[in-house]
């Protein structure tokens, strides 16, 4: 199975901006696409990233390789499933995602044991986090409730589908208190980055959230 990991390289995760300089949301940005490709190597898989832009030579992991695309996400993604090759496609900021949980979307099937053609793995909000896709005729809208819009168009092509609940696939990283899962649940580069940055857990206001020292 071919892995994709999408990855905005350039002014990547601005609604961070509130907690994250410019040069600071890029540092984070790679530590979180590094942490991702180290996780599906460790599932057995050799990522592909596609990347908006060239990447520094230090930014992946051995053996991950980069394709350059600076056309928006669903283009790029839909120009590399012309092909009948299985593929699964792994958000770059999932930093709570482990082995097991990639493995448990990669092996999804049926009530007879069989292989779906569409295995979702949804984000907390509606989106797609990581996706395998395994209908050739299928192609991605990464717009809006993209996880609702997936199953229709694999309802359309009356492909099979499931869905798999995973919080470790489903914590994406883009507003500032999304920052308080890492704190509380990762154990990996992507908290010791944040820890090292100056975060902590704010528990003053009866909910949990993040400040900065």
């Amino acid at each position: 199975m071919r892995t994709l990991v999408p990855f905005a390289a350039v002014e990547p995760k601005t609604r961070l901006d509130s907690v994250l300089t410019a040069d600071e949301r890029a540092e984070f940005a790679r530590v979180m696409l590094r942490s991702v490709c180290q996780t599906l190597q460790a599932a057995g898989s050799e990522p592909i990233v596609l990347s908006t832009a060239a990447l520094e030579a230090t930014t992946l992991p051995a053996g991950a390789s980069v394709v350059v695309d600076d056309r928006p996400l669903t283009t790029a993604v839909n120009d590399q499933l012309t092909t009948d090759t299985p593929t699964l496609i792994v958000m770059a900021d999932l930093p709570l995602a482990t082995p097991d949980s990639i493995r448990r979307l990669t092996a999804a099937s049926d009530a007879a044991g069989n292989d779906v053609d569409i295995a979702i793995a949804p984000g907390l909000g509606g989106g797609t986090n990581a996706l395998v896709v395994r209908e050739s005729a299928f192609r991605v809208d990464y717009h809006g409730a993209s996880y609702l819009d997936h199953r229709e168009i694999a309802a359309d092509l009356s492909a099979t589908v499931e869905t798999v609940d995973s919080r470790q696939l489903a914590t994406d990283i883009d507003e500032p208190s999304d920052l308080a899962e890492v704190l509380i649940h990762g154990d990996g580069p992507v908290r010791a980055w944040l820890v090292d940055a100056g975060f902590e857990l704010d528990r003053s206001d009866g909910r949990v959230g993040v400040r900065r020292r």
